[in-house]
């Protein structure tokens, strides 16, 4: 891999490896550091990495730098938040995992269900994670009509999710 392969790598996935950070350490400049981290564990073993493979595997460098942290004993002893392990909020169980994964499908889902001009938008928007500008100049329509889509399709969204209980 090049450097300006890895660097639109970077680009691509940067926002993506910080929310899995973010939702694992709930520390925004904790998960910005295990961000740097992952991107430079990536890049000295980006020849293991086949093209086809690049998400899950830095996903999978993320969770574990993640996991590495928070099991570290140097985080234990000085904790940003100042709490002791009994303070600690304690991890969701498997089942709530779980179910927490199959409410994320059901969303997508819907979201893939909606019809013209909300679903180019939404894709982008909720399952992308690109900003508003972005989704503007790609689909060729003004920010505020965006704006406006991404309205609607949230209420509509919203809809859907109040019949179908989640």
């Amino acid at each position: 891999m090049t450097d300006g392969a890895f660097e639109q790598l970077v680009t691509d996935y940067q926002r993506l490896i910080y929310t899995i950070c973010r939702q694992m350490v709930k520390d925004p400049d904790t998960a910005e550091d295990l961000v740097q981290e992952t991107f430079l564990s990536a890049y000295l073993h980006r020849e293991q990495c086949t093209p086809e493979t690049v998400r899950p595997w830095l996903c999978r460098i993320a969770v574990n730098k993640a996991k590495d942290y928070l099991k570290s004993a140097w985080r234990r002893k000085v904790d940003p938040g100042g709490e002791t392990a009994e303070d600690a909020t304690p991890l969701p169980s498997a089942e709530t995992l779980a179910l927490d994964r199959v409410s994320a499908q059901r969303i997508e889902g819907l979201i893939r269900a909606l019809h013209e001009p909300y679903l180019k938008v939404s894709v982008l928007y909720f399952l992308e994670q690109q900003p508003v500008e972005e989704i503007a100049r790609r689909l060729r329509r003004p920010s505020k009509t965006v704006h406006t889509q991404l309205y609607r399709a949230k209420r509509l969204l919203q809809q859907k999710l109040n019949e179908g209980g989640i």
